[in-house]
């Protein structure tokens, strides 16, 4: 990869290349625009000024070759970047199969980073170099926006709701983590590094951390802690949905949706339970609002992808 001159913000991910490129054009085609048309308009200002020898006789009453072309290269070049823009825009929040996952919660006035091994960092990100990394996003509290300069990606963490997006980090090294939306009193001061390492390295950093249990296993613990095995376990008495299998599958609804169980749909299911009723069984869930934190549910869905 070719690095951007050094007075430029470094370019450390693989989107980072398109979004300078995208950017660095649309400056390049505004300013030129800019230009040309302050030059017509000086050009103009001295020929017809009032006095000068200038004709004015027999002016044009219709040009339609200029209305035409000044019409319709303004608007192909407007539909050129607009799908450019979009394929950058897609790339950065399609997940990437075998995609690492990296779980980030927002809180006044940190960054709480979880692996799927279970480690756990404040205001710090490792990666591993060249690899691509899913990163879920979500908040305890108000609105959030996680913000990595050197990759070129800002994404809200929004309550309510999992936000996320897709990096490969390209360049080893240490960057800026910021929050970009403003967030109470102390939010100047919500920050923190990514730290990005070579893949044997990260590795071995992982490893050293790791607690007793990963995420998976310590969402089985919320599961059971939380009492969810008294309706869900395969042996109860009670009527409940079959969670094996569970993520990515297609729900059906009783009002006819149909939905795939992704992060947000088993948090709703969580927190709301009554919003989406599975087909076939009644609304008698109770909710865990107040329950269940932000991280508690991260690792609960953590278990279910496992099933």
């Amino acid at each position: 990869m070719t690095h951007p001159p050094e007075w430029l913000l470094p370019a450390a991910s693989e989107g980072a290349g398109r979004i300078d490129a995208l950017f660095f054009s649309l400056l390049a085609l505004t300013g030129f625009v800019a230009v040309a048309i302050a030059l017509v308009a000086l050009v103009f200002c001295v020929k017809y000024r009032r006095g000068s020898a200038a004709d004015r006789s027999d002016p044009p009453s219709q040009l339609k070759a200029l209305e035409i072309a000044w019409s319709t290269i303004p608007l192909v070049i407007f539909i050129g970047i607009f799908v450019w823009g979009a394929r950058v825009y897609a790339s950065l929040y399609q997940p990437a199969d075998g995609a690492m996952k990296v779980f980030a919660v927002g809180k006044q006035w940190m960054w709480r980073i979880e692996h799927a091994n279970g480690r756990r960092e404040i205001d710090e990100l490792h990666l591993p170099v060249d690899e691509p990394v899913r990163i879920v996003i979500a908040t305890e509290d108000v609105i959030h926006s996680f913000y990595i300069p050197a990759f070129r990606v800002k994404q809200d963490a929004v309550p309510g709701r999992y936000t996320g997006l897709t990096v490969t980090p390209t360049r080893v090294g240490t960057y800026e983590l910021l929050c970009s939306e403003y967030c109470g009193t102390d939010h100047a001061r919500m920050g923190g590094h990514v730290i990005v390492m070579p893949k044997a390295q990260f590795a071995k950093w992982l490893a050293e951390g790791a607690p007793a249990g990963s995420m998976a296993a310590q969402g089985k613990a919320t599961f059971q802690r939380l009492g969810c095995t008294g309706c869900h376990d395969p042996r109860s008495s009670l009527h409940a949905p079959e969670l094996a299998g569970l993520f990515g599958r297609a729900v059906h609804l009783q009002d006819g949706r149909t939905v795939i169980a992704d992060e947000a749909y088993i948090r709703d299911s969580i927190l709301l339970p009554k919003k989406d009723v599975v087909a076939g069984f009644e609304p008698v869930m109770p909710s865990y609002q107040g329950q269940a934190s932000e991280g508690d549910l991260l690792e609960l869905i953590a278990y279910l992808r496992a099933q």
